[in-house]
């Protein structure tokens, strides 16, 4: 009865995103099937979370959209969430949830959970409004200026983006279990590590490419927006902006889950 619910919930929830033109058809199915499992088998407190990460990633996204527009050459995709993106920010979240159907009292899978989407959260938040900030992004490995919406670039704006989106979850989370003292600072790091790992790996290992018709470096591949076949100037070529964000949530959790234990 209750992923009978949970995936009707999932169900409606990836239709109304999908007419919002939050997420592609392939978006809404995996949201749909990510829903209704975190939904169906995680009750309240991890409907709650997820709700608040897509809600309030899908209300940002759609403020600054014609902002990150101008930039859309860079991104390998774009506003819409399609499976992929759906899965690298949901799926471990999902995994999670059926760890806590089959080990409800282990505390750690609700801490996994919660640094999984603060990470996921804060990231977003970061690349969203990290293209308002007013000083030139620079590359996390080098100190290096760079263009707007370079892989691994980072500003102060986004990192407050960062926090402020981590915090959310932190707090959320808090409201679900005790001690809120505890939860939120760790919650938060986790998120914090996790965002940070991202945008290392962007500037690092993360797949990009170049266009030589529009001189511009990108993550589309193989073609980019002007259909020119882009070339990989670095990066590993299967390190694609899914699997970045993918591991992401997963530092997120681990951090946190980490900070748990020790201090616990």
């Amino acid at each position: 009865m209750y992923l009978l619910v949970g995936f009707t919930l999932g169900v409606i929830v990836s239709y109304l995103a999908f007419r919002l033109l939050s997420l592609t058809i392939s978006g809404a199915v995996a949201s749909a099937v990510i829903g209704g499992l975190i939904f169906g088998l995680g009750g309240l407190p991890w409907a709650s979370l997820l709700l608040l990460f897509f809600i309030s990633s899908s209300l940002i996204s759609r403020a600054y959209r014609i902002k990150k527009e101008l930039l859309g050459e860079k991104f390998s995709k774009g506003s819409r969430r399609d499976h992929g993106q759906v899965l690298a920010n949901g799926g471990l979240a999902a995994g999670l949830a059926l760890v806590y159907w089959c080990f409800p009292n282990l505390e750690e899978v609700w801490i996994a959970f919660a640094g999984a989407m603060a990470a996921v959260n804060g990231d977003t938040w970061a690349t969203e409004l990290g293209v308002l900030s007013k000083s030139s992004p620079r590359l996390i490995t080098s100190w290096k200026v760079v263009s707007r919406g370079t892989s691994g670039g980072v500003t102060l704006g986004g990192y407050l983006a960062t926090l402020a989106g981590t915090a959310l979850i932190a707090l959320a989370a808090s409201l679900f279990a005790q001690p809120a003292g505890l939860i939120i600072p760790l919650v938060i790091i986790g998120g914090l590590v996790g965002a940070t790992i991202d945008s290392l790996l962007g500037a690092t290992i993360q797949g990009i490419y170049y266009c030589p018709n529009c001189n511009k470096e990108t993550e589309r591949h193989p073609e980019h927006r002007c259909e020119t076949i882009t070339v990989q100037i670095r990066g590993w070529k299967w390190m694609n902006n899914d699997l970045v964000n993918f591991i992401c949530s997963l530092a997120g959790a681990g951090i946190a889950v980490l900070g748990w234990q020790l201090i616990r």
